[in-house]
């Protein structure tokens, strides 16, 4: 199973970071290969709304992002890391989702509309930590991830969410929270994604 671990923060190491590194080692640990992609170290712009990537699937600006489409379509499964900033993702993370409108695209012009709510290239799930405790921390970023997994032909299958924490490291104090995220990768594979 290829599983594509998306770093979506801005800080090196930071709790989301780290929470990832676990859940990609868990899925490691049951035999699947793991690709990761630090979104912090790519040269890419947001989405140009160009409209070009309707007519062939295929994003036209040359960036960055032409290395991670092949990453997105091969993957079985993707997890998405993000901090919270603003009771969303981070900029960087969102701009990547952004520039899934070709993807979006290319499904349009692959599927019939009938099978549209018929995932065929696997499964999506988040990590998110945020400093706060609010009731709707997580709502706008699993709103917006379930949305890209739809884009990508994933189906969303939900995800590790972790409040009050936001000093880099804190989540290594949490034990059961790095446990959870270990268990979380390792479940991906056992599941074949379920």
């Amino acid at each position: 199973m290829k599983v594509l671990g998306i770093y979506g923060s801005p800080r090196k190491k930071g709790n989301s970071d780290i929470l990832l590194d676990k859940a990609l080692e868990g899925a490691k640990a049951k035999g699947a290969e793991v690709v990761s992609i630090y979104v912090r170290d790519l040269k890419f712009s947001g989405c140009q709304e160009c409209n070009a990537c309707e007519k062939t699937g295929e994003c036209i600006v040359d960036d960055d992002m032409q290395f991670i489409y092949p990453l997105l379509q091969n993957a079985e499964a993707i997890i998405l890391a993000t901090p919270v900033f603003f009771y969303g993702m981070t900029s960087q993370l969102k701009a990547l989702i952004d520039r899934g409108q070709a993807m979006w695209s290319k499904r349009m012009l692959e599927k019939k509309k009938d099978n549209l709510k018929i995932y065929t290239s696997g499964k999506g799930y988040l990590i998110a930590v945020g400093a706060t405790k609010g009731k709707n921390l997580f709502l706008g970023i699993e709103l917006v991830a379930r949305y890209f997994f739809d884009a990508l032909d994933m189906e969303y299958k939900g995800g590790l969410f972790f409040k009050g924490v936001e000093k880099k490291g804190d989540i290594l104090k949490l034990s059961e929270a790095l446990k959870k995220a270990f268990e979380f990768g390792e479940n991906i594979v056992f599941n074949k994604g379920e």
